[in-house]
């Protein structure tokens, strides 16, 4: 698994950043030094100010890659969709039963993304408490159509089509297998905020709850 992932490069769409950031030493520090700001502050009271002075740089330099936060946010949820899109392929491969390769899926959805095999070699965890507190906030505005006709959450729908199409192949008469995909990747976030934040609103406080409450939901409702 490390060695398919140490040179991994997520394709993400040009349109989110003005210099691609992997393209200098410079746009790697901006993506990477963001992702500490944001974990520690959220994505409200993080700006390029901030950012600069973290970096040892101006504002203008991080302009140059990035037109505002809200693309920088962007390129962050690709990134992550994106390491774990892959994860989910490779742990998945060639695994014939159904069921088992969807709940390879899912476990693998609920575990750390394998950031420091890429460009940006930062706490995993970091990338993912991001996701899980700031990622409903890069799509809940009323730009959000224009954006996806855009294609800036191209990966993140095309993580849930493969598990779309792997719920299809547990049960194939099943109607609801996009909804019960979005619920599954919807659910690696937000159980996890409920469990640090909203504490009696979840039973599922580690991974193995989560995997458990996944399982069974999964097998009653695709299997019985």
């Amino acid at each position: 698994m490390h060695n398919l992932l140490s040179s991994l490069r997520v394709d993400i769409n040009s349109s989110l950043y003005l210099k691609d950031p992997e393209s200098s030493s410079l746009g790697i520090n901006i993506v990477k030094s963001s992702i500490d700001l944001i974990d520690l502050h959220g994505i409200e009271e993080f700006n390029f100010k901030k950012l600069a002075k973290a970096i040892g740089s101006t504002e203008s330099s991080i302009y140059r890659y990035f037109e505002n936060k809200h693309r920088l946010l962007l390129y962050i949820s690709s990134l992550y969709w994106g390491i774990m899109e892959f994860q989910t392929v490779v742990q998945t491969n060639n695994m014939p039963d159904g069921m088992e390769r969807l709940m390879k899926a899912v476990e693998t959805l609920f575990s750390t993304p394998q950031t420091k095999c890429t460009s940006f070699e930062v706490e995993g965890q970091k990338l993912r408490h991001i996701l899980n507190s700031e990622f409903v906030k890069a799509y809940h505005h009323k730009l959000v159509d224009e954006e996806n006709e855009a294609g800036y959450f191209s990966i993140y729908k095309r993580l849930a089509l493969r598990l779309s199409e792997m719920i299809a192949g547990v049960n194939a008469n099943y109607r609801y297998n996009n909804s019960l995909a979005s619920l599954i990747i919807e659910g690696s976030l937000n159980q996890y905020f409920l469990s640090e934040h909203f504490h009696n609103l979840t039973d599922c406080h580690s991974k193995d709850n989560l995997y458990e409450f996944y399982k069974d939901l999964l097998t009653k409702t695709l299997t019985s």
